[in-house]
């Protein structure tokens, strides 16, 4: 099978899980990495056996194929619409863009050269999100009434080294967090209709407590603590916390309610729910009344059922998504963490901070096809064609 090359720009925090997985696909390979900061960039090539270019040079290396974006959020836009007007197709981790114009400019280039967009997070793709939305068409719930969607920690000044772009503008727990549960919910319900939100900030200011800038104090750009109500347009109602500005939490991260039961993903990883491919599923039906007792014997409760995954990919498998656009360039077809779902979420998200500032409902003007469930008894790290 012929692969497409990967060359990825930015060999910070989150890159060694891509370096790691990319491997183990069958339809791409590591090329190159590049970086702001080359030694970095060359430490990578080193332990990977690959090359380590600048930017520029990687973005016009005829080997790629397939520019995988792993820069800050705010750096998204320029690095996806130098690919894009090379000639590569483009695949970045969240948010798409730091805003929606930059967003949709990104889209409409890629659709105007005849180029894919992918996006994270692909964690929706994963063994827990792949088996409740199984769950859900199959009836297991009923008709879907309602969901929750609950993160909320201390923020990332905690232990991620450069943490300051997480509180500047284009960034915030709301583009930091909020991908995984509003993807997955797009996942479960397909697009979004219209939002309403309320949003506040604890601190003006952050302390770094992590290495290597412990100690250190920046300013708070955005809000920090946002909840917020999305109507769905098959009629769910969803309510969603995102929060910097909590010291712990016992909620659950997603439950999903319909007539008939309720789906919760059960951890209590303050990382876990949709930011996760796997992990524990619990289901708990609605019983059926027996009307020939009384009112007090006729009802009884019904346990909490651990429901096993049914999809493999439940370990980290970022690159999932990648090697999904990978398979449609190659083959045709739709890839499910495709641009017009991220694009869709990144004004789902700019829809919550908007609402909060003005104290009115925000009309969803985007949508996007609800994406589709991966073929069952699929081999891992094997590509499919559907």
């Amino acid at each position: 099978m012929e692969k497409l090359g990967i060359g990825i720009i930015g060999c910070g925090n989150i890159s060694e899980i891509y370096f790691s997985n990319i491997p183990r696909f069958d339809n791409i390979s590591l090329v190159a990495a590049a970086d702001i900061d080359l030694a970095r960039a060359e430490a990578k090539a080193e332990k990977y056996g690959i090359k380590a270019m600048t930017v520029d040079d990687l973005i016009e290396d005829p080997e790629i194929n397939i520019v995988l974006n792993l820069t800050i959020p705010q750096a998204h836009y320029e690095i996806d619409m130098k690919a894009l007007r090379a000639g590569k197709h483009v695949y970045s981790e969240k948010p798409l863009a730091a805003t929606v114009e930059q967003g949709r400019e990104i889209i409409e280039t890629a659709k105007a050269k005849g180029l894919c967009v992918g996006c994270a997070p692909d964690t929706f793709m994963g063994g827990r999100a792949q088996t409740m939305r199984k769950m859900l068409e199959d009836g297991w719930i009923g008709r879907p009434v309602a969901a929750t969607a609950f993160f909320a920690n201390q923020g990332c000044e905690m232990y991620h080294p450069a943490p300051m772009p997480w509180y500047q503008k284009g960034s915030g727990p709301v583009f930091d967090m909020a991908p995984y549960y509003l993807t997955f919910l797009v996942h479960m319900f397909g697009p979004a209709k219209r939002i309403c939100s309320m949003t506040t900030k604890a601190y003006e200011t952050r302390t770094i407590t992590s290495q290597p800038l412990f100690g250190q104090t920046f300013d708070v750009e955005v809000p920090t603590h946002v909840t917020g109500t999305i109507e769905f347009k098959n009629g769910v109602i969803v309510t969603i916390l995102i929060s910097f500005d909590v010291c712990d939490t016992q909620l659950p991260r997603v439950e999903v309610y319909g007539t008939e039961g309720t789906m919760t993903m059960d951890d209590d990883d303050p990382y876990g729910g949709p930011n996760l491919y796997g992990g524990p599923l619990k289901l708990r039906r609605k019983p059926e009344a027996d009307f020939t007792m009384g009112p007090a014997e006729g009802v009884s409760r019904t346990p909490w059922m651990e429901v096993p995954l049914c999809y493999g990919y439940r370990q980290n498998s970022r690159a999932l998504g990648l090697s999904d656009m990978a398979r449609a360039i190659r083959c045709g077809g739709n890839f499910r963490a495709n641009g017009e779902v991220a694009y869709h979420v990144l004004e789902m998200m700019n829809a919550l901070n908007v609402s909060g500032e003005t104290g009115q409902y925000y009309e969803m003007q985007s949508t996007c096809e609800q994406p589709a469930l991966m073929p069952v008894g699929l081999l891992e790290w094997k590509s499919w064609e559907e």
